[in-house]
């Protein structure tokens, strides 16, 4: 991301997990706003923490001057364990929130996941909010429908996918949402990773993040 990422290591069930988080700029946001835990795609075809659309979300979440923290998922980069189909991965992005609140306890939160990260966090604003303490708002860019059982998701979720993902279906993604009534944002002739069109990513975000 840039000199002022800050790498750190947490204790999870399976192991120890790598983390970065990056904070906004200080001049113009001496106090953030808010925290947000991106999540990376699957980490069994090379998806890590470092992923350009992983990237791009956090740093659209520092100009919106919220802190920003990634994660590597088990088995990837320093993170240790093995791949658990984003079952241990839900419970290390919540071994991860509970470390973060020692550090940011009334922050608003924002969970945002590229792909595979997706079904991660929209499994995890599931459990926050039967615990009565959901996330604030979620991203979603190219979201998991049709890869993994993806629960329901609010409706003022932001949801982003490339008309030409060949990965993940746009059909399978309108199936999931139609019963939900959830609109989706297509970026024309974007494919899964969104090569040469990332600013789009971060031009949605920034526009719909302060609407309802």
């Amino acid at each position: 991301m840039n000199l002022q990422t800050e790498r750190f290591l947490i204790t999870g069930a399976a192991g120890a997990l790598q983390c970065a988080l990056n904070l906004p700029d200080a001049e113009t946001f001496p106090t953030p706003l808010g925290l947000a835990l991106v999540a990376h795609p699957h980490p069994l075809f090379g998806g890590t923490m470092d992923n350009k659309v992983a990237q791009t979300l956090a740093r659209t979440f520092n100009a919106l001057g919220y802190v920003a923290v990634r994660m590597n998922f088990r088995g990837v980069g320093q993170s240790q364990g093995e791949h658990d189909a984003g079952l241990g991965e839900t419970d290390d992005m919540e071994t991860l929130l509970t470390h973060l609140r020692q550090r940011y306890p009334e922050l608003p939160l924002a969970l945002a996941g590229f792909s595979f990260g997706t079904f991660v966090q929209a499994r995890l604003q599931q459990r926050l909010r039967e615990q009565g303490r959901p996330a604030q708002r979620l991203v979603l860019v190219g979201a998991a429908a049709g890869k993994w059982a993806m629960p329901e998701i609010p409706a003022n979720t932001i949801l982003i996918h490339g008309e030409q993902d060949d990965t993940i279906p746009l059909t399978a993604v309108l199936d999931w949402l139609r019963p939900q009534d959830i609109p989706l944002i297509v970026v024309p002739g974007a494919d899964h990773f969104f090569h040469r069109r990332l600013h789009h990513i971060r031009q949605w975000v920034m526009n719909l993040w302060h609407q309802p």
